[in-house]
């Protein structure tokens, strides 16, 4: 999410911040339309995790572990949401050090109703952000589908949000380091996807693959119910982005046009690199490279132009799709659902095109197109070492904790839908 040090210069660039903006202004002024704006954007993104992200990734796996992953996506918004009032917060956006915030905000304590970050409550803030926090982790469920125990998954997505997701959001948005590093993160490509996406393919490997997997064909239950989730993904995706400018102002627009631009770019990216490569284009492609487009542009989003984002877009669906039908083929993980190959890959790929592609009016004053290319990557190694050496430190800790943390053989044959959870989705 672009800190306000960064909307000034964008604003000044397209020449749209509105008069009554808060921004900028020695004293914070309440705006009900700004407040209104992050209200519904707050809203948008939650649909992201329920249902989108739950439909989306539901679909993938196959009827016996469908209610699973519906149950991991709602324990998150659960766990994740009170693990962020707590605390999480605080380590994210409290005043601390340049690695993570303090403890001068648990429990929201010095915030009221009047409190205003910007020109909004610093409540609806929180709540924004508290949104961001709830996906990440979800995110990362997809890698390992189909074989993690229940137990084990609460535990591991509650001490991640803390040890891996609030720290580099600190850090990016929080008046951390990689902030005064001079990376740019708009809405999450290096904190949310980028984390998430490298993470998850250092769990999958950490857990190992599926039974059968690569021997019998594993394909989704339900490509419909999948479509379903992608597209509340892409509406949901509006916030995401376009609320990341916390007002209700040109940067949002700008935000907002080029979140769609990209995503469609993506989507004619990848059927006609299907088409071309395999003789027939898919919707599971095709919603694939929606999501990858969607995830590409997240960093960019306010630092380039809508032919910008065009490019983007293509790139996105390019090296996903060579990510997803080359790479993990290659080198034979199980990452079931395509997490890093879209999250991890795509979400570098936007890190570094905000840099390739950013307008001349946004670079940082005395900043040079190749200084800033030059920061992007650099924080793009940063966050592919950093968060997955975190994530399996955590996974060695639990396991030595829970013992071994997928299921057995005989639960994962029966499903986690009957093993985790004695339920089915599909009965009669």
């Amino acid at each position: 999410m672009l800190k306000l040090r960064w909307i000034g210069p964008c604003a000044a660039t397209i020449g749209l911040l509105t008069a009554g903006s808060a921004l900028g202004q020695d004293e914070p002024t309440l705006s009900a339309g700004d407040t209104a704006w992050i209200l519904t954007s707050t809203a948008l993104v939650l649909m992201m995790t329920l249902p989108g992200l739950a439909l989306f990734y539901g679909g993938l796996v196959r009827s016996k572990n469908v209610l699973s992953v519906l149950m991991q996506c709602l324990i998150s918004a659960g766990l994740v949401g009170v693990l962020w009032i707590v605390v999480g917060y605080s380590l994210a956006f409290a005043e601390g050090n340049s690695i993570v915030g303090g403890l001068g905000k648990v429990g929201l304590a010095g915030i009221d109703a009047s409190t205003l970050s910007g020109s909004i409550p610093e409540y609806v803030f929180v709540m924004f952000q508290g949104m961001f926090a709830i996906i990440t982790p979800a995110l990362m469920l997809g890698a390992f589908a189909e074989r993690m125990r229940f137990g084990p998954y609460i535990a591991f997505i509650g001490i991640w949000v803390l040890v891996v997701y609030c720290p580099l959001a600190h850090q990016v948005w929080g008046g951390g380091w990689l902030s005064e590093f001079g990376a740019i993160d708009f809405a999450g490509g290096l904190v949310v996807h980028m984390s998430s996406g490298f993470s998850a393919l250092a769990a999958a490997i950490f857990l190992g693959k599926r039974r059968g997997f690569g021997k019998e064909p594993m394909p989704p239950h339900s490509v419909p119910l999948t479509v379903i989730g992608a597209s509340l993904l892409w509406v949901g995706w509006f916030g995401f982005n376009a609320g990341s400018a916390g007002a209700a102002d040109g940067v949002a627009g700008l935000a907002f046009l080029n979140t769609n631009t990209a995503a469609a770019a993506a989507v004619l990216g990848w059927v006609f690199i299907e088409w071309m490569h395999r003789g027939r284009p898919t919707v599971l492609g095709a919603v694939t490279g929606a999501v990858a487009g969607l995830v590409g542009i997240t960093p960019a989003c306010a630092s380039v132009s809508p032919m910008g984002a065009i490019a983007v877009g293509f790139g996105a669906a390019a090296v996903c799709y060579l990510a997803v039908t080359m790479l993990k083929p290659l080198l034979g993980y199980d990452d079931s659902l395509d997490v890093f190959g879209v999250h991890g890959v795509a979400g570098a790929w936007g890190a570094l095109a905000t840099g390739l592609f950013i307008m001349n009016g946004v670079l940082p004053e005395g900043v040079s197109r190749m200084a800033q290319v030059k920061t992007q990557a650099a924080s793009i190694g940063y966050v592919a070492i950093l968060a997955p050496v975190l994530t399996l430190a955590i996974l060695f800790l639990l396991k030595m904790v829970f013992g071994d943390l997928s299921v057995s053989e005989e639960d994962e044959h029966s499903g986690l839908d009957l093993s985790q959870h004695s339920e089915s989705a599909y009965v009669g």
